[in-house]
């Protein structure tokens, strides 16, 4: 019982402000690993693991069965769910992937608005774990895992000023890095002439919006959480 109160204390225990130039400082490194291809290429996983996250837990909120997640190494992903194929729960599970990324950062910035760096990292930490049981591929399970482990080691070995430090760069992370994504979708369906098989393609055949439409539902939310989130680390 002690361990647990003492875990909980840490857990829960506010962090000091960042200081204005370490804040700047993670910015900058999130903006390089979107903006600098090569970065990028590796980075983009953990945007995957996000997306893929989020569509997991839209199907297990409305009701869906979850049968499995894959990530695979070119930095795709597949969520499987049973239940109907149209209606509410599926346009939801659907439009979850690309939104998810940008509204987990801004659930991050805001417990990083209220001092609690810690408790994000050991959030991250539970969501990763969760994640972890619905992987049904040996790529998705070393992604998932060494990520985890990326946290983990930030946890438990950093002090308190570099734990901040990282947990506001992966915010900014995902901050900047949902609405790249959603412009590489477009791109794609643009050099195609429609991508069938992507999130906003799928929407349109449950909804009969065009693609279009919810690729810009998709960058309206995600700059949107991009815009809300900036003001609350800057605040």
């Amino acid at each position: 019982m002690d361990a647990v109160s003492t875990f909980w204390d840490r857990v829960s225990a506010p962090s000091p402000p960042l200081p204005a130039g370490w804040l700047l400082a993670s910015a900058v490194a999130a903006a390089v690993l979107v903006l600098v291809p090569s970065l990028w290429r590796h980075a983009r996983h953990a945007v995957t693991i996000a997306h893929e996250g989020a569509h997991g837990l839209a199907a297990l909120v409305t009701g869906r069965r979850l049968a499995g997640i894959r990530l695979h190494s070119d930095t795709s992903g597949l969520t499987v769910s049973a239940g109907r194929p149209t209606g509410a729960g599926m346009v939801l599970t659907s439009a979850a992937g690309y939104t998810g990324p940008g509204l987990i950062g801004l659930g991050a910035a805001g417990l990083l608005a209220a001092g609690y760096a810690v408790g994000l990292l050991w959030a991250l930490l539970g969501l990763l774990a969760l994640l972890l049981v619905q992987i049904r591929n040996w790529y998705g399970l070393w992604s998932v895992l060494v990520t985890a482990a990326l946290v983990f080691a930030a946890t438990w070995w950093l002090p308190a000023q570099g734990q901040a430090s990282f947990a506001h760069l992966v915010t900014w992370f995902l901050l900047l890095a949902a609405p790249k994504t959603v412009a590489e979708l477009q791109a794609k369906r643009r050099r195609r002439g429609g991508a069938p098989d992507s999130d906003a393609d799928q929407l349109a055949r449950l909804t009969r919006l065009p693609g279009l439409v919810w690729v810009g539902v998709f960058l309206l939310v995600d700059v949107g959480a991009l815009v809300l989130g900036t003001r609350w680390l800057v605040a």
